[in-house]
């Protein structure tokens, strides 16, 4: 990869509106590569992960049409953290191997600027040497609970109890904020104002 481009990493707890953050990162020119999105594709039906997870966890983990069913994985994982490394190991080289190589087609069609979401960021101890700059975006516990239950409103698996078990297996805020390089602090603003403090960090990137 062109070390002219320049790579820098977005993460933030469940419900912390990182998603639209990388979104608005698009609108300005940079290119996301979404790590969430690579995995999900990975554990479709046909995904690359699919005959080790099976192996692994067995079929009570796969979807009659296909595909890893995610509500039960994450029950899973939460119950057992040790299934957590298990699943992670599997999936995490795969998710590394194809975010190599949309960062490496990217570069090649011209970008100058990646922006790799990911959820995990701080977890991991394979990405932050990778990386030239680290975006989080931070909100209160409370407000990453109300956008979650409220966004997934009549879906099952996200129950105030369900979000606050991710919550808690995740890196805790003080974790994510000693990481940043930039803080992007998403609560009780508009959308309007998310989007001007998102564009002067997206200009400090150059874009």
């Amino acid at each position: 990869m062109s070390k002219s481009v320049l790579r820098i990493g977005l993460t933030g707890g469940i419900g912390s509106g990182k998603s639209t953050v990388a979104k608005l990162l698009s609108h300005c020119g940079a290119v996301i590569i979404d790590a969430d999105a690579v995995s999900r594709q990975l554990t479709a039906p046909g995904g690359a992960a699919l005959p080790f997870i099976t192996n692994r966890f067995g079929a009570d983990v796969m979807r009659v049409e296909g595909g890893m069913n995610r509500d039960a994985v994450r029950a899973l994982i939460l119950q057992n953290p040790e299934a957590r490394l298990q699943l992670e190991a599997i999936i995490h080289p795969l998710v590394a191997k194809e975010t190599h190589r949309l960062a490496e087609l990217a570069c090649q069609t011209g970008a100058t600027c990646l922006i790799y979401d990911l959820p995990l960021l701080v977890e991991s101890t394979r990405w932050r040497s990778r990386l030239d700059a680290v975006v989080v975006v931070d909100c209160q516990k409370s407000t990453q609970i109300d956008r979650v239950t409220l966004r997934e409103s009549g879906r099952s698996g996200w129950t105030v109890q369900a979000v606050e078990q991710v919550i808690a297996v995740q890196a805790s805020r003080s974790q994510r904020l000693a990481a940043a390089d930039f803080c992007l602090y998403n609560d009780g603003i508009s959308l309007a104002v998310l989007a001007k403090i998102t564009d002067e960090i997206a200009c400090s990137f150059g874009l």
